[in-house]
């Protein structure tokens, strides 16, 4: 007999997939010198803002997994920041997409990494703006977002606007 999918994990699933989608998005096409652009003496920079992304991520595998622990990881090379942000996603969905056991509180795991890593999105998509290498918007309720798509991959944008 299979067990019935646990909805919060399937929620917490999604919204990977979400952030994997919106991550890539203001992440790809980024000229080269985006990595080190800075809106003010005190902002982080979106290398820093990506590695703090990545650092998310394997907080919450590491809470998931019932051993918390955090990085302060140093930023690397754009590509290869981005790189890491992916899989950490794609580590944490295998963990969540898995039968082991969470070991932490599904809405805690929202509140805390998932969202302050859409927060930290809409960062980078306005640093890209100021920088001159904005982004177009786009109509996330039609984007087609699958829970498990969690890499760099994603589906071309179904309605954009500027």
């Amino acid at each position: 007999m299979t067990t019935a999918p646990d909805p919060a994990r399937q929620l917490l699933r999604h919204t990977l997939a979400t952030i994997a989608y919106r991550g890539g998005k203001v992440l790809r096409g980024a000229p080269e010198s985006f990595a080190s652009f800075s809106a003010g003496d005190t902002a982080r920079t979106p290398a820093r803002i990506l590695a703090h992304l990545g650092d998310l991520f394997a907080w919450a595998l590491s809470m998931a997994r019932g051993q918390q622990e955090w990085h302060d990881s140093h930023p690397l090379e754009w590509n290869a920041e981005t790189a890491r942000f992916f899989a950490a996603l794609q580590a944490f969905d295998g963990y969540l997409a898995s039968d082991a056991p969470l070991q932490a509180p599904p809405e805690k795991l929202f509140q805390g990494p998932l969202a302050d890593a859409l927060t930290h999105i809409g960062q980078i998509a306005i640093l890209r703006r100021l920088a001159g290498c904005a982004i177009r918007g786009e109509n996330y309720f039609q984007a087609e977002i699958v829970a498990g798509r969690v890499g760099a991959q994603q589906t071309a944008p179904r309605r954009e606007f500027d």
